[in-house]
């Protein structure tokens, strides 16, 4: 529920809010997994459904895990998720920051030409990051002690045609296991791929008696310096110890716990 709502309002990177890709269009991603059974579901590329997010937890329903573009649209429809046309998720500031993103690369073929000739990409030069709103997550645990996390997003803006990021890829941008913790992660997903991040931080705790939050800060703060990583973490343990990690300027964040206490932070 709580990522629904994020998903259905035009200040972030999911859903409502999400950015545009290379080609002027909307493509989202988003993931969910339950801690004590460890069944998880994705989606990933799609246009259609209004809210990733509940198509996500229909698949996890099933023996499948991921389901990808107009296969995870029919999949969404056929199990009663809602479906919009893809106009529902233009936003003017957004489509205004992609025409600015689309100008400061220059023609398009400049772009495109760098890939065919397998030059790598700078993610601060050609791939805009949104430094204003970003993906959305949820961690959570319930009164019978199971952890649950999920994560939504847009992706980068300007993105190429069929590129994947960590939010639908369980262990890299998801990942729930009751005798850990609870992580969703926000940032460049390539980074949080190659360091398979959610699900490092959780054997750290499995395997090497980490505390959350000596887990996350391992990943974010000295992992991440090999790649040059960008990004942060939210987790909660299955004490229900509250924790986040993050190496850039700010990561929007709040909590409440079980006497209704409501914490919010932007910055440090």
């Amino acid at each position: 529920a709580v990522i629904k709502i994020l998903e259905d309002s035009p200040l972030f990177n999911a859903g409502k809010g999400s950015v545009f890709t290379y080609e002027g269009e909307i493509k989202m991603d988003a993931s969910i997994m339950h801690g004590k059974t460890l069944d998880a579901g994705a989606v990933t590329n799609v246009s259609t459904i209004k809210n990733p997010i509940a198509a996500a937890k229909e698949v996890m329903k099933t023996k499948y895990i991921l389901f990808s573009g107009s296969g995870a649209e029919e999949f969404a429809e056929e199990n009663g998720c809602e479906i919009v046309d893809p106009f529902y998720f233009y936003t003017e500031h957004q489509f205004k920051r992609w025409l600015q993103t689309k100008d400061t690369l220059g023609p398009n073929k400049i772009l495109i030409d760098s890939i065919k000739n397998l030059q790598p990409i700078s993610y601060e030069d050609n791939l805009i990051v949104d430094k204003n709103s970003g993906t959305v997550g949820c961690v959570v645990l319930d009164k019978y002690g199971n952890l649950a996390a999920g994560t939504s997003t847009g992706g980068l803006m300007n993105k190429q045609f069929g590129r994947i990021g960590d939010s639908p890829i369980i262990g890299a941008g998801t990942y729930a296991n009751n005798n850990t913790c609870a992580i969703s992660c926000t940032g460049t997903g390539e980074d949080f791929i190659r360091m398979v991040a959610a699900n490092t931080a959780s054997n750290l705790m499995e395997f090497e008696d980490y505390t959350v939050q000596q887990a996350l800060d391992t990943v974010i703060q000295k992992r991440f310096l090999q790649i040059k990583g960008d990004g942060g973490m939210i987790a909660v343990d299955k004490y229900g110890n509250i924790s986040f990690s993050y190496n850039s300027d700010g990561m929007f964040r709040g909590s409440v716990n079980d006497k209704g206490e409501v914490w919010v932070g932007i910055y440090q």
